[in-house]
C-alpha cells in the first residue's frame, strides 16, 4: 500500500485545501489510498509514524466544534506533530486582532500548516492568500468543509467500491450547508447521482439550472421521492435560528415533511447507507430508529475522519512514500 503511494509523488498538487472543486479523480484517489495506509497505521498496537516529527499543527478555530478539531488533533498527534489549539474566545482574537495579524504570529511560533476554521466563507481563502503555512479549510460559513466531503466520500468507497453510478440523496438545510457544498463538488466529480431535498426556502437558488455549476444535480422538495432506490442517504443537520428568521413554520413542520424516517427508509436500497456530519439533532432530521439504526454509518464517519484528515496532512506535507 505504502509502495504504491510512493510510486505517485506528482500526483498531489495542492498547496492548501480549501475546498475539494478543484480536485481531479486521481486526486481523491490518493487521499483514499493514502487514508487506507492510515487506517493500516491506525489498527497498530502503537498508532504513531515520524512523518510530520518536529513541525507543528495549529488548529484555528474561531467556531466550536468537537469533531473536527479532535479529530485533528488526534491524526497530527499520530503523524509525531506538535499540535497547539489557539481559540478565539481565548487568545487576542477576543482583543480585536486581525486574522492576518494572527497568523503572522503563528507563524513567527512555527507553524508549518494551519487548521482553520471560520464563521465567514472566504476566511481560508484569505489565509492561504496571507500565509506562508499550509492551510485546511475545516470549514467556513457556508462555503466548504472539504475534509468531511473526503470522509464521506471515503466512508461510501469503503462500503460500495466504485462510486460512479450511485445515487444519493442529501436532505436538509442544503442552502446554508457547507458540507452539502463541498459533497456535491467530490459527488458529482466522482460520477454519482445527486437529489438534494429540503423546505425550498432552505435549497439553493438555480442549483440545477441549465449551464449552471450542477445542471445534472436534482431538486426535490418530496422527500420519499428524493430517497427512492438511493444508495446514500445524508441528512443535514437543521439549524434552529432558521426557523427564528422565518425560513421554517416550524420544527414539528419540518420533522413531519422531511424527518429521515425507519419509513421512508424503506423506499432507498435495501443496502442504502445513512450518513449524517453530526451533530445530530435526534428526532428531528433523523429519527432515532435510523440514526442508530443497522444501516446508520454516523459513528463510522468519525472513526474515518482521523484516517483522513492523517492522509490530508500527510499529503499537503509533502511526504509522500515516507511513512
Amino acid at each position: 500500500m505504502l509502495d504504491e503511494i510512493a510510486a505517485k509523488p506528482n500526483a498531489w498538487n495542492h498547496r492548501h485545501l480549501l475546498d475539494v472543486d478543484d480536485f481531479s479523480s486521481e486526486e481523491f484517489q490518493l487521499v483514499f489510498e493514502t487514508a487506507d495506509a492510515m487506517k493500516e497505521i491506525l489498527a497498530r498496537p502503537i498508532k504513531k509514524v515520524p512523518a510530520l516529527r518536529g513541525q507543528t499543527v495549529v488548529n484555528l478555530f474561531y467556531e466550536n466544534s468537537t469533531r473536527t478539531r479532535a479529530s485533528f488533533e488526534i491524526a497530527a498527534k499520530n503523524l509525531s506533530a506538535d499540535v497547539l489549539n489557539v481559540t478565539s474566545t481565548a487568545s487576542s482574537i477576543a482583543k480585536g486582532e486581525s486574522l492576518i495579524d494572527t497568523l503572522k504570529t503563528l507563524e513567527a511560533l512555527g507553524a508549518y500548516i494551519i487548521v482553520m476554521r471560520h464563521n465567514l466563507s472566504g476566511a481560508p481563502n484569505v489565509a492561504a492568500k496571507y500565509s506562508k503555512a499550509n492551510i485546511i479549510n475545516a470549514g467556513d460559513g457556508w462555503h466548504a468543509h472539504p475534509t468531511q466531503a473526503l470522509l464521506d466520500l471515503y466512508t461510501i468507497r469503503k462500503h460500495k467500491g466504485n462510486l460512479n453510478g450511485l445515487k444519493a440523496a442529501i436532505i436538509g438545510d442544503v442552502r446554508h450547508s457547507r458540507v452539502a457544498h463541498s459533497n456535491i463538488w467530490g459527488m458529482t466529480r466522482l460520477g454519482m447521482k445527486v437529489t438534494v431535498c429540503g423546505p425550498p426556502t432552505l435549497l439553493p437558488y438555480g442549483l440545477d439550472n441549465p449551464g449552471g455549476l450542477f445542471p445534472e444535480v436534482r431538486v426535490e422538495t418530496d422527500v420519499e421521492k428524493a430517497v427512492e432506490d438511493a444508495d446514500v442517504v445524508m441528512a443535514l443537520r437543521l439549524q434552529r435560528e432558521r426557523q427564528q428568521s422565518g425560513l421554517l413554520p416550524s420544527v414539528a413542520e419540518y420533522v413531519r415533511r422531511f424527518q429521515v424516517s425507519q419509513e421512508r427508509l424503506k423506499r432507498a436500497k435495501s443496502e442504502v447507507l445513512v450518513m449524517h456530519p453530526g451533530p445530530v439533532n435526534e428526532d428531528i432530521e433523523l429519527a432515532a430508529e435510523s440514526a442508530y439504526g443497522d444501516k446508520s454509518v454516523i459513528n463510522e464517519q468519525v472513526q474515518n475522519g482521523v484516517a483522513v484528515r492523517m492522509a490530508v496532512l500527510y499529503l499537503l506535507a509533502g511526504k509522500q512514500g515516507e511513512l
